[in-house]
């Protein structure tokens, strides 16, 4: 990035951090420094996504990462506050069933199949002998053979699942919701533009997460306790059951119920504070609330344990009801997130914004640099509206939480099904998994049919933009010798780069069909109770060979994906190119806070958005000097994040340099609420420049389309540079997309332009130091 190979760090740690050219170091105050030379630095925050090899683990938390997505993907509608607040409610509650998800299907596992199913059967603990121990049916069972009582061992596997969940989101919680932003400003009387970036409390959700953390840690909690006692309570309730553990019983169900009350209560109760810094937390709530929940699992595993004559396991462990009740709360959930969402989008979204200002930074992809001079230009009026370009028509949203519901539920359906088939084999000892599981499993076959349709329609328009292109490239390269196989590659590299614009078709068709074939299965499990095979027998053969097909071919494809999942993770673990990979999924992913899901992974932009503030707006105070805020690809979008959380007279004092940039493209269609067109246009009117560049190429980075303003977006650049073999260029160019736009001489040109811009007027060295 600082083209030198001697670079110092000047601030930050090994995670994230500036530097500067060696020979740059004492820029400011070094005596006979040339005035008016632009100094480059680079902000390089790459280890907050793919830095350690813990982050291959953050797979796994994937489904409480894309319901967090949904809450940021809400339209405008800043005029509907209370539908605005529904809809965060609303995503709230469904992170909340994905943490019980995931929780009672680790009780599924360690609970039903192991301690109840598995152990309880003699030929299944024969077969495996390291649970001879459990088994009631061995010669001389042992202390641990009771029912209750290897429920109440087994226990420990989803309570530890828990526990670490906890753990892994506290920790994270320190280090990236803990940081500060600028502080000792009073920006009470500011006018908060058209997006909630520009306000103090945005990047600082540590009340919110340490909130949201307290009531999932409870709610996982008592899904472990309500899956340990429920057998035993069902047991007692017989007739000749024991009256005192009868009683017991029932105050354990009213107190399990009470602690469910307590958490959906907290997570209802209050969304985020970004109006203000918020450095309140809620001490007795997040301390005794998961406390109490670790109390009431205690009290269910001691009455689990409890001696009971005569109670024997068969069949499957009772509670199974659960993963259809909570299929049915996270499919009304979804439907009534799409009508609010649908409302939003109706409502009014544009208000009037404010005009602004100029300087230089740069945070390109997965790093950044900061570059300095600079003057302020006239203030802009106010950029006009335009039509906003919201993917799905505002329900990109609900969608995408449709998504991690059916995320989640597939992660649970395959862990569940591939450890039944490990304990059973093909002997069918055992019931295995609850049908419902088994229903949803079936089910991928006719997603995936369906999902064909769309995928052919968007090949076939592909290949007719292919066809069009081809006459484009000849355009673009008039005097040079045509190369067919060369034309072709270009053509086919701009019309893939196209398919990024038309991804919401499929996003939508998934998400519907998935909401479809969900219902359906849903409704196949409880009103049969058995798996689709076995529900279609005594049907015609065609309908009974259907259903063996399909679940057949359902669990087949669970098991590829659970291997292709954990082979990944594996490998990202292992191979730090792998993990960077993963981590351009994680760019987008943990951009946002953690406002649904606390066990998310964390948001790296609330420690990259206040390290960017802090250094423009102390190294601005300190020098008097402007700044280029220059990125590339999600680096754009954290310097235009950075650039409104400056107050209006500093943010005056930036210039913008953005290429392959996705704030429109990416960020305006699918957070339209706090990246659409009002947002972009007022960032445009406060700060002193912005230019964009783009290539026809590119899948991500794309114009900016500012309303009633176009002097942003630079005409295409050309890709590749050139076509033929040239003097200049003996080898064929290659065709770059979305990387190497420095290689591009339009990239020179336009930070020149930026920096002539800049340098008149630079006011003289303060005593404290001199300008860069």
């Amino acid at each position: 990035m600082l083209n030198d190979p001697r670079t110092v760090r000047i601030s930050g740690d090994g995670v994230a951090a500036v530097f500067r050219r060696a020979d740059d170091v004492d820029a400011e105050s070094r005596p006979g420094a040339p005035r008016g030379r632009p100094v480059p630095e680079a902000y390089v925050w790459c280890n907050l996504t793919s830095g350690n090899a813990g982050r291959a683990l953050w797979l796994l938390l994937l489904p409480f990462m894309v319901v967090n997505l949904a809450h940021w993907m809400r339209p405008g509608g800043d005029g509907r506050p209370r539908t605005v607040r529904l809809y965060g409610l609303l995503v709230r509650l469904a992170g909340l069933t994905l943490t019980v998800l995931l929780v009672a299907a680790a009780c599924e596992v360690a609970l039903d199949l192991v301690a109840w199913q598995c152990a309880g059967t003699r030929a299944c603990t024969d077969r495996h002998t390291w649970l001879g121990f459990l088994s009631p049916a061995a010669p001389h069972p042992g202390w641990w053979s009771l029912p209750g009582r290897r429920l109440a061992l087994a226990a420990v596997v989803p309570a530890a699942l828990t526990g670490l969940l906890w753990y892994l989101s506290h920790r994270t919680w320190r280090a990236y919701e803990s940081q500060l932003p600028l502080t000792g400003i009073d920006r009470r009387d500011e006018a908060i533009g058209p997006t909630a970036l520009a306000r103090p409390g945005f990047w600082y959700g540590r009340r919110l997460v340490a909130r949201l953390r307290a009531a999932h840690t409870a709610a996982g909690l008592l899904t472990v306790a309500a899956a340990v006692c429920t057998s035993a309570a069902r047991f007692d309730r017989e007739p000749g059951g024991p009256v005192a553990l009868d009683a017991a019983g029932r105050l354990l169900e009213t107190a399990l119920v009470a602690g469910a009350v307590a958490v959906v209560a907290v997570v209802c109760h209050r969304g985020r504070s970004e109006q203000r810094l918020d450095r309140e937390l809620d001490g007795r709530l997040i301390r005794w609330l998961p406390l109490g929940a670790l109390a009431v699992l205690v009290l269910a595993v001691v009455h689990a344990g409890w001696e009971r004559p005569g109670w024997h396991s068969s069949g499957r462990l009772p509670g199974n009801a659960t993963f259809g009740g909570i299929a049915l709360v996270q499919g009304l959930i979804v439907v009534a997130l799409a009508a609010v969402a649908h409302l939003l989008h109706r409502a009014p979204a544009d208000e009037a914004r404010t005009a602004g200002t100029s300087g230089t930074l740069r945070t390109p992809g997965t790093s950044g640099t900061l570059r300095t001079p600079g003057t302020s230009a006239p203030a802009r009026p106010p950029g006009a509206s335009g039509a906003s370009r919201t993917v799905m028509r505002g329900l990109g949203g609900p969608a995408v939480a449709m998504l991690a519901c059916a995320l989640g539920g597939v992660m649970s359906g395959g862990v569940a099904q591939r450890v039944a088939d490990w304990l059973d084999g093909t002997r069918a000892v055992i019931d295995g998994p609850p049908a419902l599981l088994t229903w949803q499993a079936s089910v991928i076959p006719a997603l995936l049919l369906v999902l064909l349709v769309p995928c052919v329609r968007l090949a076939r328009e592909t290949w007719r933009l292919r066809r069009v292109e081809l006459a484009a490239v000849d355009r673009d390269y008039p005097d040079e010798p045509k190369d067919p196989a060369r034309t072709r590659r270009i053509a086919t590299a701009r019309a893939m780069a196209t398919l990024t614009d038309r991804s919401p078709l499929l996003v939508a068709v998934t998400s519907a069909t998935t909401l479809l074939l969900g219902t359906g299965a849903l409704v196949g499990a409880l009103t049969t109770g058995r798996t689709p095979s076995g529900a279609a027998a005594g049907t015609p053969p065609f309908v009974h060979g259907a259903a063996q097909t399909a679940q057949a071919l359902g669990s087949w494809l669970i098991g590829l994906g659970f291997l292709l999942f954990v082979t990944s993770g594996r490998r990202a673990y292992k191979d730090a190119s792998a993990r960077r990979t993963i981590g351009i999924l994680w760019d987008v992913g943990t951009f946002w806070p953690r406002a649904a899901h606390p066990f998310a992974p964390p948001c790296y932009a609330e420690r990259a958005v206040p390290d960017l503030t802090w250094r423009m707006a102390t190294w601005t105070r300190a020098t008097g000097g402007r700044l280029v805020l220059s990125g590339h690809s999600q680096g754009s979008v954290l310097a235009a994040a950075a650039a409104w959380q400056l107050r209006p007279a500093e943010r005056s004092r930036v210039a913008l340099l953005t290429y392959g940039s996705p704030l429109e493209r990416l960020y305006g269609r699918w957070f339209p609420a706090h990246f659409g067109p009002a947002a972009l246009a007022s960032l445009h009117a406060e700060v002193d420049c912005w230019r964009n560049l783009y290539r026809p190429t590119d899948p991500i980075g794309g114009p900016v389309r500012l309303p009633g303003d176009p002097a942003v977006d630079r005409e295409p650049l050309r890709d590749p540079l050139a076509y033929g073999r040239t003097e200049r260029t003996p080898l064929p160019a290659p065709i770059l997309g979305h990387s190497d736009y420095q290689a591009d001489p339009a990239f020179a040109e336009e930070r020149q332009l930026l920096l002539a811009r800049l340098r008149p007027d630079v006011p003289a060295p303060r005593p404290s130091g001199g300008d860069g």
